[in-house]
Parts: C-alpha cells; sequence; structure tokens
C-alpha cells in the first residue's frame, strides 16, 4: 500500500489521534486508575486476616509471575495497534473480536456501580462539615422520649450508614423507593466525571495531576498524625507480624492472586486505551514495571495509616472496657478513686476473685482483650463507612479529618472511573457505528447520561445488595475468562515471536526469557487456577448475602440470607454476558469464512504488522 508523504511525519497518517501531554501524565494516568479504593481497604485487610507480613510472599509472586506480565501485554498492545480494546483485538484476529466486546461491556458494568461507591463517598464528605458529626450521636425516637430503638441497639455509626445513608432494605428482594439524597450525590458525580472526561484524555490528562497525586498527600497526613495516636505501634505489629502458618491455606494464594490482578485493573480495556494514545516508540516494558511497583507500593504504603488509625480505635475500645469494669468494681468495693488504674487493673482483679470470688462474679465484668478489638477485621464499605469513620470520632478536630479522609477516597475512586470510562469511550469512537461528525462532547455526555439513568437502581433501598451482586459476579469471573483469552491470543494466536519482534521494534530490546516464559505458560496456567478455584469456591456453598434486619433476633448481627432463584439467575447473567461474547464473535467469523471461502474471487486479509502499521511515524534517536 503506497504511503501519502505529504504528511509531516510526526503526525500519524489515519486519525490525528490525540496523544498525552508528556509522558510523566500517561504514568499518572495507568497509577491512577490502578490504584483505586482496593488499595485502601482491600489489601490492608487481606494482610490482617492472612498472616500479616507472609500474605507479602504469595502477593509478591502472583505480581511477579501474573500482574506485571499481563500489565505489559496490555501496554504494548495498545501502544502497537494504537487502538481501543475492540478494534485492538479486531485488528489481531477477528476471531479474538469478543475478548475487546467482553472487556468493554465489563467496564460499563463496573463504572455503573464503582460511581454509585463514590456517591457514598460524597455524601459523607457533605455530612463531615457539621458539628457534631452526625454518625457520632443517636437521634430521638418519634416521641422524642429516648433514643431511636434501632440506633441504640447498634451503634450511631451503623445507624448513620445503613439508615440516614441506604435506608436500606430488610432482603434484596424489597426493593425500597429511591433515596432523594443519593439521587443528588449521583447527579453530581457523573456530572463530574463528565466534566472531566468530556474530551477523552485531553481533559482527563490534566484532571489526573489532581485525582492521582493528591491522595498520597492525604495518605501522607494520616500517615504522620496515625503514629502519633495511642496504639498505633500495636496496630502496625498486628498488620505486619508475620505468620507463616498462613501459607499452608490455598485461600491465602489465591486471594494473593486475585488481589494483585484486580487492583491492577487489567482485562478492563482502559489500560490497551491509555497506552493507545502513546507514540509508538516508547518503552512499555518499563512502563508497565513502574505502574505495577507504585501500585503495589501505595498499598502497603496506605496500609500503614489505617491499621495506625484502626489500632487506635482498639485501644480506646480497650481502655473503654477497662475503664467501665474499673468503676464498677470501685463501687462494688467502695474502694477510693484512683485506687484501681488500667495498669493495675489484672494485679487488683486477681487479688479480688481470691479473696471475694462470689462478689466478682455477681458483677458480670466483660473480659477486656486488646487482641478481640484488633480482630475486628473488615473490608470494603466496613472498613470505610463503619470502622473508619467511628475512628475520626475519637479524634481531636474530627471534622477535619473526616473531610481529608473522604475526599481522598473521591480522588482515589475518580481517577479509577477516568480509566472505566476510557475504556468504554474509545472503543465506541473508533466502532464505524457511531458517526465522526457526532462531537466528542456529546458522546461523553450520552454515556454518562445512560449510566446515570441507569444506575439509579442502585439508590434504592435495596441498591446496595445490587452493588454487592454486581461487585461479585460482574467484576471478578468474566476479567478472569478475559485476561487468560489475551493472554492466549497473543501467545499462540498471534504468535509469540512476531509480538516479541513488535516489542523489539517500540522499545529497541526483545523481551527477555522472563516475558517469554510467563506469557507462553505461567501467567495462563496461573489464571487457569485461579479461575477454577474461585468458581469452585463459588459453587461449593450457596449464593447469600448479609442483611441489615432491625427485626432480626440476632441484631445488631446482619441476617445471612440466601439469594431467590431470580436473583442468583441475574448473578449468572452478569458473569456469563461479557464472557459469552468471546465465543460467539469466533463463532461468527468461522462461518462467515467458511461461507466466503467457497467464493473464488476470496482472497484471506494480510497479517498485521505493528512496524509496517506505524511506519509512518518520525521518532528521535534513542
Amino acid at each position: 500500500m503506497s504511503k501519502d508523504l505529504s504528511v509531516p511525519p510526526e503526525i500519524p497518517k489515519e486519525d490525528g489521534r490525540p496523544k498525552w501531554d508528556n509522558k510523566f501524565q500517561y504514568i499518572l494516568s495507568c497509577i491512577g486508575f490502578a490504584v483505586g479504593l482496593g488499595n485502601v481497604w482491600r489489601f490492608p485487610y487481606l494482610c490482617q486476616i492472612h498472616g500479616g507480613g507472609a500474605f507479602l510472599i504469595p502477593y509478591f509472586i502472583a505480581l511477579l509471575f501474573e500482574g506485571i506480565p499481563l500489565l505489559h501485554l496490555e501496554l504494548a498492545l495498545g501502544q502497537c495497534l494504537r487502538k481501543g480494546s475492540i478494534g485492538a483485538w479486531n485488528t489481531i484476529s477477528p476471531y479474538l473480536g469478543g475478548v475487546g466486546i467482553g472487556s468493554w461491556m465489563v467496564s460499563v458494568l463496573v463504572s455503573l456501580y464503582y460511581n454509585t461507591v463514590l456517591t457514598w463517598v460524597m455524601w459523607y464528605f457533605t455530612n463531615s462539615f457539621q458539628e457534631p458529626l452526625p454518625w457520632s450521636v443517636c437521634p430521638l425516637n418519634e416521641n422524642r422520649t429516648g433514643l431511636n430503638e434501632e440506633c441504640y441497639k447498634s451503634t450511631a455509626v451503623n445507624y448513620f450508614w445503613y439508615r440516614k445513608t441506604l435506608n436500606i432494605t430488610p432482603d434484596v428482594t424489597e426493593t425500597g423507593t429511591l433515596q432523594w439524597w443519593l439521587i443528588l450525590c449521583l447527579a453530581t458525580c457523573w456530572a463530574i466525571v463528565y466534566l472531566c472526561t468530556i474530551r477523552g484524555i485531553e481533559t482527563t490528562g490534566k484532571a489526573i495531576y489532581v485525582t492521582a497525586i493528591f491522595p498520597y498527600l492525604v495518605l501522607t497526613i494520616f500517615l504522620i498524625h496515625g503514629l502519633t495516636l495511642p496504639g498505633a505501634t500495636d496496630g502496625l505489629a498486628y498488620l505486619f507480624t508475620p505468620n507463616l502458618n498462613t501459607l499452608k491455606n490455598p485461600r491465602v494464594w489465591l486471594d494473593a492472586a486475585t488481589q494483585i490482578f484486580f487492583s491492577l485493573s487489567l482485562a478492563f480495556g482502559g489500560l490497551i486505551a491509555f497506552s493507545s494514545y502513546n507514540p509508538p516508540k516508547n518503552d512499555c516494558e518499563k512502563d508497565a514495571v513502574t505502574v505495577a511497583i507504585v501500585n503495589s507500593v501505595t498499598s502497603l504504603y496506605a496500609s500503614i495509616p489505617v491499621f495506625s488509625v484502626l489500632g487506635f480505635k482498639a485501644t480506646t475500645g480497650y481502655w473503654d472496657c477497662l475503664d467501665r469494669n474499673i468503676i464498677n468494681v470501685i463501687n462494688e468495693f467502695d474502694l477510693p478513686e484512683e485506687s484501681i488504674m488500667r495498669q493495675n487493673y489484672t494485679a487488683w482483679i486477681s487479688y479480688l476473685n481470691s479473696s471475694h470470688p462470689e462478689k466478682i462474679a455477681g458483677l458480670k465484668l466483660k473480659s477486656c482483650d486488646l487482641q478481640e478489638f484488633l480482630d475486628q477485621s473488615v473490608s470494603g464499605t466496613g472498613l470505610a463507612f463503619i470502622i473508619f469513620t467511628q475512628a475520626i470520632i475519637l479524634m481531636p478536630g474530627s471534622q477535619a479529618w473526616a473531610i481529608l479522609f473522604f475526599v481522598m477516597l473521591f480522588s482515589l475512586g475518580l481517577s479509577s472511573m477516568f480509566g472505566n470510562i476510557e475504556g468504554v469511550f474509545t472503543p465506541l469512537l473508533e466502532l464505524r457505528i457511531i458517526s465522526k461528525s457526532i462531537p466528542k462532547e456529546l458522546l461523553s455526555g450520552i454515556i454518562c447520561l445512560i449510566c446515570f439513568l441507569i444506575a439509579l437502581c442502585f439508590t434504592l433501598g435495596s441498591g446496595s445488595y445490587w452493588i454487592d451482586i454486581f461487585d461479585s459476579y460482574a467484576g471478578s469471573v468474566p476479567l478472569l475468562v478475559i485476561a487468560f483469552f489475551e493472554v492466549i491470543g497473543v501467545a499462540y494466536v498471534y504468535k509469540m515471536k512476531r509480538f516479541s519482534k513488535d516489542v523489539k521494534w517500540m522499545t529497541g530490546r526483545k523481551p527477555n526469557l522472563y516475558w517469554q516464559i510467563t506469557w507462553r505458560f505461567i501467567s495462563p496456567l496461573l489464571l487457569l487456577i485461579v479461575f477454577v478455584a474461585f468458581v469452585t469456591l463459588q459453587i461449593q456453598k450457596p449464593a447469600s448475602y448479609a442483611a441489615w434486619n432491625p427485626k432480626y433476633e440476632g441484631f445488631p448481627m446482619k441476617e445471612e440470607k440466601v439469594y431467590p432463584p431470580w436473583v442468583l439467575a441475574i448473578c449468572v447473567l452478569l458473569a456469563v454476558l461479557p464472557c459469552v461474547f468471546v465465543p460467539l464473535v469466533a463463532l461468527f467469523h468461522l462461518i462467515k469464512r467458511m461461507c466466503r471461502s467457497k467464493d473464488p474471487s476470496f482472497v484471506a486479509p494480510e497479517v498485521f504488522s505493528c512496524q509496517g502499521s506505524n511506519s509512518n511515524f518520525s521518532h528521535p534517536k534513542e
């Protein structure tokens, strides 16, 4: 095919595709997409329940043999092909077109619920300006004769989250009503996402400087403050003290592999879209290693302030328990005030137990154990909206800390949303079904408006149950399947020899033995093992959820309920829908080719070449 020599060498011939302003902006965008809410509220929890520092062993093994190779593969693909997920996989082979459609669909489904989590963050942020903080005290009942019963039986923090924020129903089948305060926050969140993504990377590239860097500033402030709090060292010791025996549990290795995979935002299509705006001659290998290491270091860094604060909360709870017991003992035995202190409490109780065992037994003193308070482990929304908010109440200047915390969460979530929307936006721009006459601003507005209207279902009383369903089914199994076919597609359909030549052309060096072995064997095998283990664990127990039901006899404990059949069918649909396009598209093209091969004029398409595709670029010598 002849080349148009009149085109300036630094501009791509085909489309005048937008570019990143600089390399730092691109790296920040990838880091912002990868580093999200899970780094703050999922990774520390996994460290805590899986043997502290011992969890880092399977975590870094998974990073080395699964995370970094897949990240490099996606960044290299996007950079070489200069297309979004759908276009990229269609170019490699029409049979792999379903991989691109699947990742596009996952990006859509995840964007729907992920922005609703930011809606909750915004609601808490707007309430953080009140004095006292609204989740610090229980409201009065309707008769104003005492405290609200639901709040009194649980806690003020739980009441604000489940009743004042979610207004949750006791069952997933009870839809409840739309919550106007959540609708307003949801509309605001989608408006912010629209303004930041209005022209694709041309606007997200500017916003990312704030949304990606600001969380590190807040984490550092929390780190400095957290280390000065009483009990911080207990929290950190609990988090990082290694328990190597946990490594015998297969669940630890599975959680490490899935955490690495989901944390790096692999198989969403956003990373392919981001790297497609790079110049073809760029060191994508170094980019992949940089983004992966920064992501993992951020998880470790975030764990320190999180568990400093949780250690402070556990210590405060432990002291409160001791103080209540001390008051009871002093009153019962008519002892002088301050005769029993926290420091000598154990000695006093031992003495009184031996001399007045009946009296001590009659007091029914609570068992105060710091370890039990530290063992209260939760992840996700439970950590952010219940445990952490409870700890913030105990801090001096709690309003300021609440504002900082929720602004940080919003920034983390927003930078991840940029990648999700880019995974939706870029393929749509490149598809021929969308007219090029439609401005980017209009297309972006339509995407955000449709997502907002669909996401209204998450503002219902049962909305949080459905977010858990979307997160557990749409954002898990499909990604493992898509990533498996990505690495198989490159290694065995596009062929590793050809891909290695492309990488050498882009980076100036051939992929070494580490990349070759991981792409060919280790990464696909690991993905297959993780997928089988993940699905096996899901099948072994009936799909259930924890319902907040004030009428439950064990309240404030949550009531464990099994999903009804029709909800289970939706769960299966969410997990299968993105995956089913992989075989369907391959089958469609196979039938199409069989029909066309009977035509004598049929000519098989040329094999794609990265060098040939980008040969009209001029690059400075490296």
